[in-house]
C-alpha cells in the first residue's frame, strides 16, 4: 500500500479488515470442487462476492475505500466486471459528503439507447479511480483502463481488495502512469500456496 503512514490503530484496523476479507473469500479444494478458467482443478480461490455481499463487511470496505479515495481528492469510481459492482456500491453508500458517483464499464459500446460504453453520472473532466476486486495479471484491469481512457476519462488510479504480488499486475498497471492501492497484498507463493 502506498498511502501515507497510518496510526498504529488505523493500521491494525486495516489489517483486521484485510484478514476478514481473506477468510470470508477463501474457498479451498477440500471444501468444494473448484477449477481454473480452463476447467482444471485448483487448490484454492478467492470469491470476493462472499465478503462484499455480507452487509457488515460491505459497510467497512466502503468506508475504508471512500476515505482513501477522498484523501486523494477523488470522488468518482468505475468498475469493469462482476467483482467490482459491490465495491462501487459500497463506496457510494459510505456516509461521506459530498457523496461519490459511480459507473460501470461495458465490454463494448451499447448499440442502442444512449449507446454508452460507461454507464453512470461520471464527469470526464474530473479524476476517476478504477475499482476491481483482485489484481492478478492486471490484464482485465488494463482492458478496463484502456476502455476508460479511450472514452475520454481521466483515470488516475486503481483500488483493489487483493493484490496478488507474484503476478506482476500492479507493475503492469503502474506502467500506464496510474497509482495502485490495495487493502491486502497477498504473496502466498512464498508460502508454497500457488492456487494449484
Amino acid at each position: 500500500m502506498t498511502e501515507s503512514p497510518l496510526s498504529s490503530t488505523a493500521y491494525a484496523d486495516l489489517v483486521e479488515l484485510g484478514h476478514k476479507l481473506y477468510e470470508k473469500a477463501l474457498v479451498r479444494r477440500e471444501d468444494e470442487s473448484i477449477t481454473d478458467p480452463r476447467g482444471q482443478p485448483i487448490g484454492w480461490l478467492l470469491d470476493t462476492r462472499m465478503p462484499m455481499l455480507d452487509g457488515e463487511i460491505f459497510k467497512e470496505v466502503g468506508q475504508v475505500l471512500a476515505e482513501r479515495l477522498r484523501a486523494k481528492n477523488v470522488d468518482q469510481v468505475a468498475g469493469f466486471g462482476f467483482g467490482s459492482y459491490a465495491m462501487i456500491c459500497a463506496v457510494m453508500a459510505a456516509p461521506l459528503h459530498p457523496p461519490f458517483n459511480g459507473g460501470f464499464i461495458r465490454d463494448e459500446r451499447k448499440p442502442h439507447g444512449r449507446r454508452r460504453l460507461v454507464e453512470g453520472p461520471l464527469d470526464r473532466d474530473k479524476p476517476l479511480v478504477l475499482l476491481d476486486d483482485i489484481i492478478n495479471s492486471g490484464r482485465s484491469a488494463t482492458t478496463a483502463l484502456n476502455l476508460l481512457l479511450g472514452d475520454g476519462f481521466k483515470v488516475v488510479g486503481m483500488m483493489t481488495l487483493f493484490n496478488f504480488t507474484w503476478s506482476g499486475g500492479r507493475t503492469r498497471l503502474e506502467s500506464h502512469g496510474i497509482w495502485v492501492d490495495s487493502i491486502l497484498d497477498l504473496n502466498l507463493r512464498e508460502n508454497g500456496q500457488d492456487g494449484s
